[in-house]
C-alpha cells in the first residue's frame, strides 16, 4: 500500500470537495443579494440572472493557484494550490490583482479551515 499516494489522493479530494463547497457558497451569496434587492419577491429576470451566475461560474486548476471566474468575463479570485508557497497555506483565499494573478497581500481565508466569509462579487 502507497500511503504517499494515498495521503494526495485523500488532499485532492479533499480540495476539489471545499472548492465545490466555496462556489456554492459564492451562489448562495449571490441569491441572497439577488433576493434582498428584490425585496423578497424575484422576478423572472431577477431568476434568469441567478441561473445565469451560477452556470458560469467556474473554477480551473492551475501550477500554483485554482481560479475561480465567470465565464462571461471576470476572476472572482484565487484559492493557493500548492504545499510550498512562501508566504501563504494551501488553501488560503487571494484576491485577484488581475486576470492572470492574484494580490499576495493577504489571505482572505482558507477553504481547508473554514471560518472564511464570502462575498458573490469577489475574495
Amino acid at each position: 500500500m502507497n500511503t504517499e499516494l494515498d495521503t494526495a489522493i485523500d488532499a485532492a479530494i479533499a480540495m476539489n470537495t471545499e472548492m465545490t463547497a466555496l462556489i456554492e457558497n459564492i451562489k448562495e451569496d449571490y441569491l441572497n443579494w439577488t433576493t434582498r434587492c428584490a425585496k423578497g419577491t424575484l422576478s423572472e429576470i431577477n431568476k434568469t440572472m441567478i441561473a445565469d451566475f451560477n452556470e458560469n461560474l467556474t473554477y480551473k486548476a492551475g501550477s500554483k493557484y485554482i481560479k475561480i471566474t465567470n465565464k462571461r468575463g471576470g476572476v472572482w479570485g484565487f484559492v493557493v494550490n500548492i504545499d510550498n508557497d512562501k508566504k501563504f497555506k494551501k488553501g488560503d483565499i487571494l484576491k485577484a490583482a488581475g486576470w492572470a494573478a492574484p494580490a499576495r497581500n493577504f489571505a482572505r481565508g482558507n477553504i481547508l479551515d473554514g471560518g472564511y466569509t464570502v462575498g458573490w462579487t469577489g475574495a
